[in-house]
């Protein structure tokens, strides 16, 4: 029998939930600036520690080396001598037309992700509203839209997934992230969490009244490895791609 699991995208991270049931473990990690929401088949919580850690340490490297790593919002060019990490950050950001770092989220939460999956084969990591999902069973991540009438009112189905599926959200209005748009939530589905995350960061640029949102949509499902793009502003919604959205309450 499928149960149907429900994660909700917003800040501040009230929504996270511990209960406990008969399939998933859920825990938190933090370390420095990362706070990592993780449900799995057991607690793998030093495990998940140890990860983020190893993970930071790429990031901060390329940071140290160039700081422009760190403070460019445009894309910046590959250097070899860049970690695994570091290099997927820069990937995604060119692709996106933005900085390495609008992919930092994502790219934590896939490393994590991918790494726990020996040890657990269903997996949800959540980063500051940036989702790793390998699941066996439906589950629906919710968009909150901040003070939208449409927040919280719309879900993205994910169903048993072959690979992990990146689900990312850019808000210009909620959370801690710099957006250069008016968004209420720019939203983007793909098996490359990294990309997800720089793509939705691009969606939420290029929206700033409510005659931005098709054709944003439109760029984001344009690029190589982006399944879907959904954005609200306000009280419009626009989709597009492969994507099952579900009403919630």
């Amino acid at each position: 029998m499928n149960r149907l699991s429900k994660i909700t995208i917003f800040e501040p991270r009230t929504y996270r939930s511990f209960e406990e049931n008969d399939i998933f473990t859920s825990f938190r990690v933090v370390v420095e600036t990362s706070d990592i929401y993780i449900r799995a088949l057991k607690n793998l919580k030093d495990q998940a520690k140890a990860l983020i850690i190893e993970c930071r340490a790429q990031i901060e490297d390329a940071i140290h080396r160039r700081p422009e790593f760190l403070t460019s919002f445009d894309p910046i060019d590959l250097d070899p001598l860049d970690s695994p990490v570091a290099l997927r950050m820069i990937d995604a950001g060119t692709k996106a037309g933005v900085g390495p770092m609008a992919a930092v989220a994502g790219a934590v939460a896939e490393y994590v992700g991918r790494n726990l999956l020996p040890m657990s084969s269903e997996v949800i990591i959540e980063n500051g509203g940036d989702i790793f999902v390998h699941v066996k069973r439906p589950v629906v991540i919710g968009i909150h839209a901040g003070e939208s009438p449409l927040s919280d009112k719309v879900g993205i189905k994910i169903g048993p997934t072959v690979l992990p599926i990146g689900v990312c959200t850019s808000s210009g209005k909620i959370g801690p992230s710099t957006s250069l748009g008016k968004a209420d939530a720019a939203t983007v589905v793909s098996f490359d969490v990294s990309l997800a995350d720089a793509v939705a960061t691009g969606l939420g640029n290029r929206i700033r009244a409510t005659r931005d949102l098709e054709s944003a949509v439109k760029w984001a499902t344009n690029i190589y490895g982006v399944m879907a793009a959904l954005a609200i502003f306000e009280d419009k919604m626009a989709v597009s791609g492969d994507v099952e959205l579900t009403p919630i309450g």
